[in-house]
């Protein structure tokens, strides 16, 4: 069995960042966390990353700016979005943007990892919005 796919969590919030990073480390998934979008552009993740899991609202560069440059830059990485400040706009915006999950924070666990499941395995069927 291959190595387990790298699940990068972007979040300025250290609480829900690491809180994430644990959930989706104990369903067996590998996950670093950055506190901004310029930090994970800087790293050398960026070549490794099978899932992002991004805030929509962060200081600097928000996690549609940062899925949009992703894009722009040929390097496509299937991205959940979160926010706890959901609006109609912004998830149709994300999604159209093709980000593959937009969810609003609080979340169920069961429905991020759903995301994260069908991200890494595009067979598998999961929410894409809440």
């Amino acid at each position: 069995m291959s190595k387990n796919p790298m699940i990068v969590i972007v979040d300025d919030d250290a609480s829900a960042r690491e809180g994430t990073a644990d959930l989706v480390r104990a369903v067996g998934f590998a996950a670093v966390a950055y506190p901004s979008a310029i930090d994970f552009l800087n790293s050398n993740d960026v070549h490794c990353a099978s899932c992002l899991i991004a805030d929509v609202q962060m200081p600097g560069m928000s996690g549609l700016q940062l899925h949009d440059r992703l894009v722009e830059a040929g390097k496509i990485i299937p991205t959940i979005l979160v926010t706890g400040y959901p609006t109609e706009q912004d998830r149709s915006r994300a999604l159209a943007a093709g980000a593959v999950c937009y969810l609003a924070k609080p979340f169920s666990p069961n429905d991020l990892l759903a995301c994260v499941q069908s991200s890494v395995d595009p067979g598998t069927a999961g929410a894409n919005s809440s």
